[in-house]
């Protein structure tokens, strides 16, 4: 018998470009980064005001290469900023429509992704889809006391990724996503590690801006009393702290590049300052992978490496040398989210997962992006 064939439209939207994909069934047919120029995007006061603009490039683009899209089966976009949410494949509607245009937890780029991809799919009657947001909050009721009680930890991670990868994971083990306990570091500009507990993240570090590792981008968990000080010293803005912590922190902060190719050269050339730094940055990613498996007690199944910084061998050997201990790890370098959006759709549309209702559950807590 000859399966069906789905055909999927996937949007990811980002500050200056926006990644399209066309997918038939897991297959991609045809891919895209689309570059918007900076000028044209100035003329709009807010990003969601965008959203027409990016709807006709993306329409043109699809023109151009000639996809007939009366023929798509669902559009899927990136989801957005927005209530905290469970995992998963939801429908976008007019509840989501509302959130993602005001704004609920801050304005981003990626809250053109459910927008965009309800558009496209009104015009066609067929379904539109997010999936798995940065905003999927899981978290068990002990993994968000933070010790101080004006502040409780909040989930803000890379769900898509980390979800599409546990999941393949999962596939390659011949077992259900559901039964199984990962540890999934995701490594990119940002660093979050989140404990998977039979198809739930019940804890992961607020890769955003205040825990865990630092990474690229990112200072990660800094010492509390001295960062208070800092604040209080009269040297410094609010906002300059906050750009040391998130943009220019980690390896910016220290060595002046994001570049992981370039402080691999660097350490080649007899780098010491920048071999340490490294070092100390897989260290702190093991480090945060020890703590996980303690909230497993254990008990885990696989650890699972991803992001833009799992090409890097050396960087990788460092981290599997610390954690290898605690299980086998598999390396999966990148994040292929347009492929990640696909197969979050494809799950509804084959009926091998039901599509979720937002907002889910009783998951309308705020989460406010500083």
């Amino acid at each position: 018998m000859q399966e069906q064939k789905f055909r999927i439209l996937v949007i990811n939207p980002g500050s200056t470009s926006t990644k399209i994909g066309v997918f038939d069934n897991e297959l991609s047919i045809f891919e895209k980064t689309i570059r918007h120029d900076a000028e044209a995007l100035e003329q709009y006061k807010s990003i969601i005001d965008q959203y027409e603009f990016r709807k006709q490039t993306i329409l043109d683009a699809l023109d151009e290469e000639g996809i007939n899209i009366s023929k798509l089966s669902a559009v899927c976009g990136r989801g957005g900023l927005l209530r905290p949410i469970e995992g998963g494949t939801y429908r976008v509607n007019e509840q989501m429509l509302e959130d993602l245009k005001k704004g609920y937890s801050g304005q981003h780029a990626s809250n053109l992704g459910g927008i965009l991809a309800h558009e496209i799919a009104s015009a066609l009657n067929i379904p539109a889809f997010i999936v798995d947001p940065v905003v999927v909050d899981e978290l068990e009721p002990i993994a968000r006391i933070s010790g101080f009680a004006l502040i409780e930890r909040r989930s803000i991670f890379h769900a898509l990724n980390q979800k599409a990868v546990a999941r393949r994971v999962a596939k390659q083990l011949g077992k259900p996503y559901e039964e199984l306990n990962f540890i999934v570091a995701h490594m990119g500009g940002g660093i979050t590690v989140g404990v998977h507990k039979k198809g739930r993240v019940v804890d992961v570090n607020n890769g955003l801006d205040g825990e865990g590792p630092f990474s690229p981008e990112r200072a990660g968990t800094v010492p509390a009393g001295d960062l208070v000080s800092l604040c209080f010293s009269g040297e410094y803005y609010r906002d300059e702290v906050m750009s040391m912590l998130v943009g220019k922190g980690g390896l910016v902060g220290y060595l002046g590049t994001n570049d992981a190719v370039k402080v691999e050269k660097m350490i080649e050339a007899g780098d010491e300052k920048a071999k340490l730094i490294y070092s100390a940055m897989a260290y702190q990613v093991a480090k945060e992978i020890g703590a996980a498996s303690a909230v497993l007690a254990g008990n885990v199944d696989a650890i699972i490496l991803t992001g833009g910084l799992a090409y890097g061998k050396q960087f990788v050997k460092e981290i599997i040398d610390r954690v290898n201990w605690i299980a086998d790890v598999m390396v999966h370098p990148g994040e292929n989210e347009l492929q990640a959006l696909a197969e979050g759709a494809l799950r509804v549309l084959r009926g091998e997962e039901k599509e979720k209702v937002y907002p889910s559950g009783n998951f309308t807590k705020a989460t406010v992006l500083r």
